[in-house]
């Protein structure tokens, strides 16, 4: 027979204390499984409970015990002692709240929305080291959006056709940076050494003729923590002030690693989240994307994709907004059912990135949203899909910015501006599935 010791993991009374930590689930009980007894097993099997009563326990045991406290349809408040947790370590507290409770019988779907970390746990994470405050120290401006290129097909370029062929054209047509594509790494066809020191080659000359700072994002996502060093310290001495690590796909303990890095050598993290939607899309079960640019925001990733709303990626606007007030706010309150409230204290806010499937006619919409002081914006098939060539793309999507600056509608602004009409003919205002 299996003991009801889960039932000790349940207070509806208990009010969290200032150092606890508080996770907010979406969950349904498994049929036959009471609201209270799938609670229970959630906050027992995530802190420091098990199946049935033992002969020996912990003299710490009633300190460390979770408590499911609070139940709102299928919505769940589990409150966990900051001493279960390793101090300054995302991987070891995923352990517990993202942990073995996923695979439970006891529960039909289980989903992590948000955490409310206090103070005292935060302290011990050193976020980004820029953060927006890129747009300023890095690239010299006073305002955004910092715009980026990826290569398009994301695979067949070699590193010169890469750096040259795309990457000193968008360079020339105004765009900040350029970017790999999240699965280019170290491919026979294009070496990653070869292509690091190819843009540096050309980034340089781009610099000479726009007198602008330019930069790139090279993926430095490697098979072990080992390379992926290697990989930053080559990026760095070539000179660029920003490297970009696959951040789902990487592990949260590379990404960690990468961001120590970072501070010691004055650069910023790209983060790419190739992988998310296997733990995000579902909406009964996984993890919130809003949590996983949370989690971001502590290790120290400076940039992160979030989403674009119209874009050719899913994504719900209003989730979507509420992650971008989550990375860029000092603090933010809760939202029923969505996220909960957290102060940043010292750490810095992130730079959100818009990306997949953008194009010049898009532009507005998406800055009606994000705004363009703070936001980073990427365009791959819009910059080489224009009928001029990459370097006209480029301009396109520079003449939108100036346009919606300028608050003249881009219809117009394309009577006296080519590159955006030849945009605007190709393209107009579709948004790509």
């Amino acid at each position: 027979m299996v003991d009801d010791w889960y039932a000790d993991f349940v207070d509806w009374g208990y009010k969290p204390k200032k150092t606890d930590i508080t996770c907010l689930f979406r969950f349904e009980p498994a049929t036959g499984m009471s609201v209270a007894e799938a609670a229970g097993r959630i906050a027992s099997e995530s802190s420091c409970g098990t199946w049935t009563t033992l002969s020996v326990m912990p003299k710490l045991l009633p300190k460390l015990k979770a408590y499911a406290f609070n139940v709102s349809g299928n919505f769940l408040k589990v409150a966990y002692p900051i001493d279960l947790f390793e101090s300054g370590s995302i991987t070891n507290f995923l352990s517990g709240p993202a942990g073995n409770i996923f695979g439970m019988k006891a529960v039909k779907s289980l989903r992590l929305v948000d955490v409310s970390f206090p103070s005292v746990y935060m302290k011990n994470f050193r976020g980004p080291n820029y953060g927006k405050e890129a747009i300023k120290k890095i690239f010299k401006r006073k305002h955004g959006p910092v715009t980026s290129v990826v290569p398009k097909p994301k695979l067949g370029f070699t590193a010169k056709e890469h750096a040259c062929d795309i990457g000193f054209s968008v360079w020339k047509g105004g765009m900040d940076c350029v970017k790999d594509d999240e699965n280019l790494a170290d491919q026979e066809f294009n070496k990653f050494f070869d292509r690091v020191k190819l843009l540096a080659k050309y980034r340089d000359k781009a610099e000479k003729i726009t007198g602008d700072v330019k930069d790139a994002f090279i993926n430095v996502t490697a098979r072990d923590t080992r390379e992926m060093e290697k990989r930053i310290r080559i990026v760095r001495d070539h000179g660029f002030k920003y490297f970009m690590i696959d951040v789902v796909i990487s592990g949260f303990t590379a990404v960690q690693t990468a961001a120590d890095l970072a501070h010691d050598y004055g650069m910023a993290i790209h983060g790419h989240r190739a992988m998310h939607s296997m733990i995000t899309r579902n909406e009964k079960h996984g993890m919130t994307m809003l949590f996983l640019a949370k989690l971001a925001r502590m290790m120290g990733v400076d940039n992160l994709h979030i989403g674009t709303v119209i874009g050719k990626l899913e994504g719900d606007k209003r989730e979507i907004v509420a992650t971008k007030d989550m990375i860029t706010s000092k603090s933010v309150g809760e939202i029923r059912s969505l996220r909960l409230e957290q102060d940043w204290g010292s750490i810095k806010p992130v730079l959100p990135v818009s990306s997949g499937g953008l194009h010049p006619g898009l532009l507005p919409q998406i800055f009606d949203i994000y705004g363009t002081t703070d936001i980073a914006i990427q365009a791959g098939g819009g910059t080489q899909g224009h009928p001029m060539g990459a370097e006209a793309g480029a301009k396109a999507i520079m003449q939108a910015i100036e346009a919606y600056h300028e608050k003249v509608p881009l219809q117009e602004y394309a009577k006296t501006h080519r590159e955006l009409k030849a945009a605007l003919d190709k393209w107009g205002f579709e948004r790509p599935v």
